[in-house]
């Protein structure tokens, strides 16, 4: 089981976008969102960084360091993925569709 917090678009309290490096978005399939898919975050190399599940709408979110990343989700239904750069702090919303 996944020991991430639960997953939504909501950051949590306290959270500093002048100073954190949010990345965030949701899972779809045909435009619908999909709960439960894996979303792996993949470094500048493709180094696999962090694992969440999607909430039960598809959303994800990680804190990150700025630069080039990957966002990869994994589901019975489809693999996808999206590129993102986070050129410093703030947040930075990407959608995966699964294919």
């Amino acid at each position: 089981m996944c020991g991430a917090p639960e997953q939504t678009q909501e950051l949590p309290p306290g959270t500093d976008l002048s100073k954190h490096t949010v990345l965030t978005g949701t899972v779809r399939t045909a435009g619908e969102p999909v709960g439960g898919a894996f979303v792996r975050l993949l470094d500048g190399t493709g180094e696999f960084t962090a694992e969440v599940v999607t909430s039960a709408s598809g959303q994800f979110r990680f804190f990150a360091a700025p630069g080039n990343w990957t966002i990869r989700a994994l589901h019975q239904s489809g693999t996808g993925e999206a590129p993102v750069t986070a050129d410093g702090p703030g947040l930075f919303p990407v959608d995966v569709t699964l294919a």
